[in-house]
């Protein structure tokens, strides 16, 4: 299938951006890596007017490490920030899951804020930054303001960003010293998570998400549990998350998954 007609901006600053997108509203669409986006175009599932390109903007092609906080632009995409020399130690969690985002291909054009625009449950950078708490910067041509993963997202491929909003840039606290770890189940590597998994120790206990299972990446902050408490703790959430049965797989088989996959998680960093 071929896209519906759309004029198409490369835009050459940033101010250009925003005043595009707001004097189209929502009729324009932000390109970035266009991994998602040019599949729903082709197949009409997205019918913007205007495309705004914004890959030529230097300033949104940074990685920013400042004051225990890395932040990363609108323009960096998976296979940057995975080759970036410090991720296993600041971002160890990304280090873990950006190797199941995509494949090779697709991690070298798609960009971390985009997936986080695009917010499909099962990705695995919107679950990565529930389970960090790290906090979304949206810009508009009037004010700036910043959104906790939390809030961000709010449903099935929606979230809290106005049409007028462009996703600036996000950024993720540095890990202390607590371990964290991350597992998927999916079809192949690479595709979308049926299930996946991640969990972080903290000085109170652990935090543990969840993607791929309800409408929005999920997480949960536990006191230290053992034996039948961290099992019915990880029962409870997995009935919380209401999944449904699908083609990929049943609601029983998911809630197996969280309860497998978060036993042997939380136990991994917390022992």
């Amino acid at each position: 299938m071929k896209p519906a007609a759309f004029a198409y901006v490369r835009a050459d600053s940033l101010d250009e951006v925003l005043k595009t997108i707001a004097a189209e509203g929502g009729d324009a669409r932000i390109l970035a890596g266009g991994q998602s986006l040019l599949a729903m175009l082709n197949m009409r599932l997205a019918k913007p007017k205007v495309l705004v390109d914004i890959m030529q903007l230097k300033e949104l092609g940074q990685i920013e490490d400042k004051g225990g906080v890395v932040t990363v632009g609108a323009g960096v995409r998976q296979a940057a920030l995975l080759g970036w020399p410090e991720l296993a130690r600041k971002l160890p969690l990304l280090a873990l899951a950006l190797p199941w985002t995509g494949h090779v291909q697709t991690r070298s054009r798609g960009t971390i804020c985009g997936s986080l625009a695009h917010a499909d449950p099962s990705a695995e950078i919107p679950l990565c930054m529930v389970a960090l708490g790290g906090e979304v910067h949206l810009r508009s041509a009037s004010k700036r303001r910043r959104v906790p993963a939390k809030d961000f997202f709010v449903g099935m491929m929606a979230t809290t960003r106005e049409d007028d909003e462009l996703v600036e840039a996000v950024s993720f606290p540095e890990a202390k010293a607590g371990r964290c770890a991350f597992r998927e189940v999916a079809r192949r590597h690479g595709d979308f998570a049926i299930v996946a998994c991640a969990a972080i120790a903290t000085p109170e206990g652990v935090r543990f998400a969840v993607g791929g299972v309800a409408d929005m990446p999920a997480a949960r902050a536990w006191p230290r549990l053992e034996g039948s408490a961290l099992d019915d703790a990880l029962n409870a959430f997995a009935y919380e998350l209401d999944a449904r049965d699908d083609v990929h797989a049943t609601a029983r088989y998911r809630r197996d998954l969280v309860r497998m996959i978060g036993r042997d998680l939380v136990r991994e960093v917390t022992q």
